[in-house]
């Protein structure tokens, strides 16, 4: 394998400190040419300074100061602001990004690096549910390859890999449940912030970790599914997997089921995606079946869990509607992180949002950074309501 050039964008959070971690692992393999944070201004210079990267990014430009000052004996040139991610993205110097971002803000450096004509390993999965269409078309185009991150999206890439001219009938995503498994609505209106991030199997940033309580996150994997696999809405099922060991599976047309299986690890699909299409020797703890004599199947409670069932209705009615709903869930996810609104207002402002924002059936990426900044604004009005 040629050593990779990797540009981690989101270089702070919980996936870009595992990829460091990787990469730490196989300095012959990968080395780091960008890093970029929002506002760990503390971790990203500490990054700087082991990694070495060319250039770090530093997205809140009250910090610019502070990071520069951090890395002036150094050789890492330093950019701040929004813009600074996007001409980062720009760069010919790397040869690979590793897509970290979390939320919207991931998208337009994303579209930059597929423009440019880079790879992309994606940890960023609004991206494809704000503008999938738009972005998979050009990545098809520039013959851009997008390597899942997603554990479970990883899951059905590593079960297809081989499998080119043979026809899908489903693919299963599997969903841990999240820390409220099995509990009713009674229970959760309850439910405060630091009860929510304390997920059963997984160590993810805060909204990740809010999603997956709240199941939105699955469904918004169901949209991302859709738009890396080329399926249709109704090839797409969710399963809950309460031991997280298949991380996803793949039913073909003759009947045959294939799953990926592995403890809950993200180090391991980012070094998948990292050093696809080889598989690369580590160090990381191995399944032990031993260990779990019986892994369970049920189906998700989109009753309780209704953020599943509007995820799936954006899914199927398409358009700017799975932009809509991701806009209104960052917000209400924002909101719930700040204790400003409940467990189960949640659901009710993303309902609310995509009941009034106009439906667009096939928009522009103008009309997708419309509907995005509509859904917000729409949604945070409802917050003191």
């Amino acid at each position: 394998m040629q050593k990779k050039r990797i540009a981690i964008f989101g270089s702070t959070g919980s996936i870009g400190t595992q990829a460091l971690d990787v990469i730490r692992a196989n300095p012959d393999l990968f080395e780091t040419e960008i890093l970029t944070a929002q506002s760990n201004a503390d971790l990203l210079i500490k990054q700087a300074l082991e990694f070495k990267p060319n250039a770090v990014v530093i997205g809140d430009e009250t910090k610019y100061q502070k990071v520069k000052d951090a890395l002036a004996q150094t050789l890492v040139k330093v950019f701040a602001g929004e813009k600074a991610l996007e001409e980062a993205a720009d760069f010919d110097s790397y040869d690979m990004m590793l897509a970290g971002i979390v939320g919207f803000a991931g998208l337009k450096p994303t579209i930059k690096a597929v423009e440019k004509g880079k790879p992309v390993g994606l940890a960023n999965k609004e991206t494809l549910v704000v503008a999938g269409d738009l972005i998979m078309q050009k990545a098809i185009e520039k013959r851009v390859p997008i390597i899942p991150v997603d554990s479970e999206h990883s899951a059905i890439f590593q079960c297809l890999v081989g499998e080119a001219r043979n026809k899908i009938e489903k693919i299963i995503l599997t969903a841990s449940g999240g820390p409220f498994l099995g509990k009713k609505p009674n229970y959760l209106v309850n439910v405060k912030r630091d009860h929510a991030l304390q997920h059963p199997n997984w160590a993810m940033g805060a909204k990740i970790t809010i999603d997956s309580a709240t199941l939105m996150n699955k469904g918004l994997e169901m949209i991302e599914a859709k738009w890396l696999f080329n399926l249709k809405p109704e090839q797409i099922q969710v399963l809950v997997h309460p031991q997280s060991i298949i991380h996803s599976m793949v039913q073909f047309e003759d009947g045959s089921v294939k799953a990926q299986m592995g403890l809950p690890d993200m180090k391991l699909p980012i070094q998948y995606a990292l050093s696809f299409p080889q598989r690369i020797k580590n160090d990381f703890p191995r399944l032990d079946f031993r260990k779990y004599p019986s892994l369970t199947f049920e189906e998700p409670d989109v009753k309780t869990f209704r953020n599943l069932a509007l995820a799936t209705e954006a899914l199927f009615k398409g358009g700017n509607m799975p932009c809509v709903l991701n806009a209104a869930n960052e917000i209400a996810v924002w909101a719930f992180l700040r204790n400003r609104i409940g467990f189960l207002d949640m659901t009710a402002m993303v309902e609310k949002t995509m009941e009034t924002i106009n439906f667009i059936e096939k928009p522009t990426m103008q009309e997708y950074f419309d509907s995005d900044g509509e859904a917000r604004n729409f949604a945070a009005s409802l917050i003191n309501m």
